[in-house]
């Protein structure tokens, strides 16, 4: 507090400086979210490949669908670590132009960043508040409300999603359930008549535990929230 009990106006460069932190911290706890996704992720590839050993087909692709979500959590965080470091890129810009001007530029560049990063839901309150203080010290132009709107990541999987659950069931259980990536499906033998039998009579003799997959599913549903 100034004289009086003014507030003292920030100074520029240590608004921006104060900036950088926060992107910096937001950026490692997105780190620690991708690690524990990845975490998870390995738990319930485990779990699948147990399911398809049983032959328990439906378990398989249920599993299936949650490394797919966790996959599309991860490529999502990852794009918005790469807004993070592009907007600490743009604040090491304005430092520039600080010793120069003296004073914050406006940054379209900033504010495209930030708007996308408002529809992130994992970074989604601390960067709405880091847009608030951008906009108050003149960095950026005021968002319109729709650019504050959350984006679900926990939508339903929509019908092409299903290629990469089949490539996932694929992937994991070596061939044996799913369908192969077009790059190799051409070349894959038809498989013999008994092995299909065989897969069959497995899969109505195993017994699932939908027990442990939805404790599993809540677990990933938490880190991805």
């Amino acid at each position: 507090m100034g004289l009086f009990g003014q507030s003292k106006k920030s100074d520029p460069k240590e608004l921006v400086r104060e900036w950088q932190t926060k992107l910096r911290k937001e950026s490692r706890q997105l780190d620690r979210q991708i690690l524990g996704i990845q975490r998870e992720e390995e738990k319930i590839k485990r779990s699948l490949k147990d399911a398809a050993k049983k032959g328990d087909k439906d378990v398989c692709r249920i599993l299936a669908k949650e490394v797919v979500r966790s996959r599309k959590a991860i490529g999502k965080i990852h794009s918005a670590k790469a807004q993070i470091k592009s907007v600490e890129y743009s604040m090491n810009q304005q430092l520039a132009t600080l010793r120069l001007s003296g004073s914050l530029q406006k940054s379209a560049e900033v504010m495209k960043s930030m708007q996308d990063l408002v529809k992130v839901s994992d970074v989604a309150a601390s960067m709405r508040e880091l847009s608030k203080e951008m906009m108050k010290a003149g960095l950026i132009e005021e968002m319109v409300d729709d650019a504050f709107e959350s984006i679900d990541d926990q939508e339903e999987l929509e019908e092409e999603a299903q290629e990469e659950v089949d490539k996932i069931l694929w992937e994991l259980t070596a061939g044996k359930l799913g369908e192969a990536p077009d790059a190799v499906r051409d070349t894959l033998p038809v498989p013999p008549k008994q092995k299909v039998a065989a897969a069959a009579a497995a899969a109505i003799e195993s017994d699932s535990d939908e027990e442990d997959v939805t404790k599993m599913q809540e677990r990933l549903e938490a880190l991805r929230s």
